[in-house]
């Protein structure tokens, strides 16, 4: 059963003629005959009931032509998907986020869907350690993750950097603090994701920690406290996290945990963006440049306002100057006058 036999039986249908049928597929009669009969003796059935005068559809003929009129519209919509989607223009990628990186990833994901509104996005919370695995078993097409990437089928580009930072009580002593450094948590049972879920967060928290010659008691657990249980662990007086991230807390325990900046050079973790390196697909490979553009941008931007708001301390430091200097010449004139 072919495409061709679906057009000929629509168009004999739609005539009641296979003269006309034949006419408007501009074909001969003939083979829009031999379709018909095809198909008849394919399904067993008999479509059409015909003589010198008219054909007529049969009741099995009726019930075929409703079915065979929603085939067709599906391989049209197949058709140009195919079409868009070698353009670039329609389709959809298939996202894997690590753990914590949500906040990023959405705005990539926003910006994107305004532009590229017949695209679909289809996301799933597919941990760093994981990811890997995904992308053989063809689960996601683009990974967003943290380092280290050692699959050799896969291709990747940092993004951006994050800042360690470390999660606790607020009626912890050290939460008076602005900033903390490791020889402050010396002392403090250290909760720490299982290395299968997160390697490279797993592997830089024990490298920052033994560096400096420190060795924390540690919990290992499978969650990380912007979860509902990595937070409840952190509350109940389990231990503290070392983590990466904007927002390392469940916001549900934002008034009773606090995260502090972890001052050390070295507490930073790299992000990436990942995808096969065969890939050939287009929408994939446009998805991803298009995500190193805007990190590449916002990084940009980022630095432009830091260098603006040192400018402007520094306007605002030499105009509280002047006047200062102005006042004690003119003092000490007075002095020297009297």
């Amino acid at each position: 059963m072919k495409l061709e036999h679906f057009y000929s039986f629509i168009a004999v249908a739609e005539e009641l003629s296979f003269t006309k049928a034949a006419r408007r597929l501009q074909t001969a009669q003939p083979p829009v005959s031999r379709h018909i009969r095809d198909l008849e003796n394919e399904l067993g059935v008999k479509l059409f009931e015909r003589n010198s005068s008219r054909v007529l559809l049969t009741d099995a003929g009726r019930g075929f032509l409703n079915e065979v009129r929603v085939v067709l519209q599906h391989v049209s919509q197949a058709v140009e998907a195919a079409r868009q989607a070698g353009k670039g223009g329609a389709g959809t990628v298939r996202l894997g986020i690590g753990k914590g990186l949500g906040d990023a990833v959405g705005r990539v994901v926003n910006q994107y869907l305004r532009l590229f509104p017949k695209v679909e996005i289809d996301v799933r919370d597919t941990a760093s350690g994981y990811q890997a695995e995904a992308f053989l078993d063809r689960k996601i097409d683009v990974g967003f993750m943290r380092g280290p990437i050692e699959a050799p089928h896969l291709a990747s580009a940092p993004l951006f950097q994050e800042q360690f930072s470390v999660v606790l009580r607020k009626s912890s002593p050290l939460a008076k603090n602005r900033a903390l450094r490791l020889h402050q948590l010396r002392d403090e049972t250290l909760l720490m994701i299982d290395r299968r879920i997160s390697p490279g967060i797993y592997d830089r928290t024990v490298a920052l920690f033994r560096d400096q010659g420190i060795e924390p008691e540690v919990v290992s657990t499978a969650t990380m406290p912007y979860e509902d249980s990595g937070s409840i662990l952190v509350d109940s007086g389990k231990g503290i996290y070392v983590a990466v991230g904007k927002n390392p807390i469940h916001p549900s325990f934002a008034d009773r945990l606090i995260s502090l900046p972890l001052a050390e050079p070295s507490a930073i973790s790299e992000v990436y963006i990942v995808w096969r390196k065969d890939e050939q697909a287009k929408l994939i490979l446009d998805f991803v440049q298009f995500a190193r553009d805007k990190f590449k941008r916002d990084e940009s931007l980022r630095r432009e306002r830091k260098n603006n708001r040192v400018k402007m301390r520094a306007a605002r430091v030499r105009r509280h100057a002047t006047p200062r200097k102005a006042i004690s010449r003119t003092s000490h004139a007075g002095l020297r006058k009297k």
